[in-house]
């Protein structure tokens, strides 16, 4: 992914308003990230720790979506996949997260979700740049290149729902 700035991913919302796309959390690393090892950006809003969100390259520029966690599972600690990066984390460390459907539907409160990661950062674990613990990543025959194409494809599809 290449750098993208504040402006340019208050922009790329397009399941909020803008005056939300306003006021939300940027992360203020963004000289610093790995941008060559990222797919996307996602991030968790430190104020709102039910807040989430994720910006990704798309044909027409980027496109950005407002996530919410789901309430965490009561009960026994379970190890749980990532539907992106297919990583797996023990306890919390994947969550289901929500996204506010655009247009017509999105506005009579209609809303997809996916199981990620939730650090967001699948890019990292599926390159291995991140550890999840033992037994997190299973053996796969795939490069990483696979491994990054089928994890956007993925991605793409999550956003083609949100979207369409």
């Amino acid at each position: 992914m290449e750098p993208v700035t504040e402006r340019e991913i208050r922009a790329s919302f397009v399941n909020c308003t803008k005056g939300e796309a306003k006021r939300l959390s940027v992360p203020g690393d963004l000289a610093t990230r790995p941008w060559d090892d990222l797919d996307f950006l996602g991030w968790r809003d430190p104020a709102s720790p039910q807040r989430a969100y994720l910006v990704t390259p798309s044909g027409d520029g980027l496109v950005g979506v407002a996530l919410r966690l789901a309430a965490p599972h009561a009960g026994r600690p379970r190890r749980t996949m990532c539907s992106l990066c297919l990583t797996t984390h023990q306890g919390g460390g994947v969550s289901l997260m929500t996204a506010r459907k655009t247009g017509r539907e999105g506005q009579q409160g209609n809303s997809v979700g996916v199981y990620l990661c939730a650090d967001l950062a699948c890019s990292l674990y599926l390159r291995g740049k991140k550890d999840a613990g033992p037994g997190a990543r299973l053996h796969e025959s795939l490069t990483s290149a696979e491994k990054a194409d089928r994890t956007a494809a993925k991605l793409a599809a999550f956003l083609a729902r949100v979207t369409g």
